[in-house]
């Protein structure tokens, strides 16, 4: 009889064990970024494109008048190179331990620099990012909304910015109920193909206007300052535009991963041919843009083309259409966040109430934010220096510094230095920028107008 106890403990240890694992399995089918893993590689490319060809390539043209044409043409093609090098960081990383997937940002970071540290560095930056890029285009799809609507009826009775964010934020309501990333790859092919569709359209239709009368290529501004303010603003706008990479490790997850067949070819695929889109959207839209407006072109450039309405009715739609995707690819990990909290922190069951709760929570969050600070321009500085050049231009680098140790000064390490030393300028010059747009729009601003 006495010796019944350590078996009993045993078997009592392994039944809970099991059930843990059970338990954690089941959460992990649960969770919208590891539920689904049969995508395939274009997937990778669609999701690519509508997570980084965002309303941000229409800012590109106003970007340009604020760098010049030397710098302007620099930062572009510079900020083009920088991000496909440590995109390609982050595909190579996600499956670099046998066995194991990082499937989210933070557990990349987690095994770079640590289990605390990694978390601390990594989810405020990327929770800024995502947040910040839905507020943004809550506040974009509502103006869009509501430029559609001046242009197809411009005798109707002028409606608030305010109803407009409401009407767009309606269709999140709905759409943030898919599950995961597999179940919004419709939504997202669409969005893809808009921005391409709205992009073509933005600098086509601006070829088509010709070079205006008395453009001017000088500096925007009349003072030192304004010119210094301002170019700084606009390397926040560029690298507001690079922004895909807070959702790169998560897409990638999607995709399923043998030791013979590793995720990472199919995921790379798809990012050449997303980086190829993104250069035939951003480099015609900006050059083409500043080249027929110079310095008097809109913070939109769809603002600045007023004829044909039909043609610019129809790019403002294609714009909310590609937005509505983006919204969603950005909202997702923030979903995954909070879920996981939700379930494996608080202990709550992973049930449709909860996932319904939660996201109908963050729509509305956003939803209320957008239509609290509309100020677009500045925003996509603040927010693009502050958190988009972290994730995007220096993290991957540090991380791959402090995992793989290359050589001292052999050319990976100068590669990642250099990144890492670009990406800090960056960060630290374009807030400063953005907070004075910011800061100047709210001095004419009446909230809720």
């Amino acid at each position: 009889m006495g010796n019944q106890g350590p078996t009993d403990n045993n078997s009592y240890t392994n039944d809970s064990v099991r059930e843990k694992t059970e338990r954690e399995k089941a959460i992990e089918d649960w969770l919208p970024i590891t539920s689904s893993r049969n995508a395939k590689w274009w997937y990778s490319a669609f999701h690519n494109v509508t997570a980084m060809v965002g309303a941000g390539v229409l800012s590109l043209p106003y970007a340009m008048s604020e760098l010049g044409w030397g710098p302007g043409v620099t930062v572009l093609v510079l900020s083009w190179i920088i991000t496909l090098y440590t995109l390609w960081q982050m595909v190579q990383m996600h499956e670099m331990v046998p066995g194991k997937r990082f499937d989210r940002y933070h557990e990349l970071g987690q095994y770079a620099f640590g289990e605390k540290l990694g978390l601390y560095i990594v989810v405020p930056q990327q929770l800024i990012v995502e947040v910040g890029v839905n507020i943004v285009y809550m506040v974009t799809g509502g103006k869009s909304l509501q430029k559609f609507h001046n242009t197809v009826c411009s005798d109707c009775k002028k409606i608030k910015l305010t109803f407009f964010i409401m009407i767009f934020a309606s269709v999140h309501f709905v759409l943030s109920h898919l599950p995961n990333f597999n179940s919004i790859s419709g939504v997202s092919l669409a969005a893809a193909v808009m921005s391409l569709s709205y992009s073509t359209i933005a600098w086509a239709a601006s070829a088509h206007k010709g070079v205006q009368e008395h453009v001017e290529y000088g500096y925007k501004s009349s003072t030192k300052a304004g010119t210094v303010f301002g170019f700084f603003n606009a390397l926040g706008d560029v690298a507001f535009a690079y922004a895909g990479h807070n959702v790169v490790l998560e897409i990638q997850a999607t995709i399923p991963s043998t030791p013979e067949k590793p995720s990472k070819g199919p995921m790379w695929r798809g990012v050449i041919v997303a980086y190829i889109v993104v250069a035939l959207c951003y480099f015609p839209v900006a050059l083409v843009g500043y080249w027929i407006f110079g310095n008097g072109v809109e913070d939109n450039i769809l603002i600045s083309l007023e004829k044909p309405k039909w043609l610019i009715a129809m790019a403002n739609m294609f714009v909310v259409v590609h937005v509505i995707g983006s919204y969603q690819i950005y909202a997702m990990p923030v979903f995954d966040m909070i879920e996981t909290v939700m379930v494996k922190k608080l202990n709550f069951k992973p049930t449709r109430m909860l996932r319904f709760i939660v996201r109908n929570v963050y729509v509305a969050f956003t939803m209320f934010i957008g239509i609290t600070f509309p100020f677009f321009g500045g925003l996509l500085g603040f927010f693009g220096g502050f958190a988009f050049a972290p994730t995007t231009y220096f993290l991957p680098c540090i991380m791959w510094l402090a995992i793989y140790k290359p050589k001292k000064f052999g050319l990976s390490w100068w590669a990642n230095w250099i990144c890492i030393v670009l990406g800090l300028c960056l960060m630290i010059l374009s807030p400063i920028g953005g907070l004075r747009q910011i800061i100047l729009d709210a001095k004419t601003y009446k909230f809720y107008s």
